[in-house]
């Protein structure tokens, strides 16, 4: 599944992905809040999500999975305190955001792992097999 920045190829996209990125957009209008980028994959096993998060400490990032929705939070400060130093331009945003998305009926909740490293955050979630489609005759 390839995923579009927000505002592209909207006749492609499901429902749920137009409300999550209207919502997600919503927020970073306002000027104290970003909006990170985040790269959704998956595997056989697995689904994979990537979040670029640099100049955050981890206890600043706030994971949660309520009713099959996974919401990624946070806040990064500017931190231009220093003595003897004048910004001419500041482009890295900064401030609080908030991403969710809804995650399909089967994923194994129990399974989620996340990681922080040099500024991106991993988030694993193993596939149930358990709860895997079945099909249903008419008859």
């Amino acid at each position: 599944m390839r995923y579009t920045r927000p505002r592209n190829e909207l006749a492609n996209k499901r429902f749920s992905d137009i409300i999550d990125e209207f919502f997600n957009d919503a927020v970073s209008t306002n000027q104290d809040s970003f909006v990170p980028s985040i790269d959704i994959s998956e595997t056989e096993d697995q689904f994979l999500i990537s979040a670029e998060l640099p100049g955050m400490k981890k206890e600043d990032i706030n994971i949660s999975l309520e009713n099959g929705r996974l919401s990624i939070s946070g806040e990064r400060s500017l931190k231009n305190e220093e003595e003897g130093k004048t910004f001419h331009r500041v482009e890295t945003q900064y401030g609080s955001f908030s991403r969710s998305f809804r995650l399909p009926d089967y994923v194994d909740e129990e399974t989620i792992n996340a990681s922080y490293n040099d500024g991106l955050l991993n988030i694993s979630i193993n596939k149930a097999e358990n709860k895997v489609k079945k099909q249903i005759k008419v008859k």
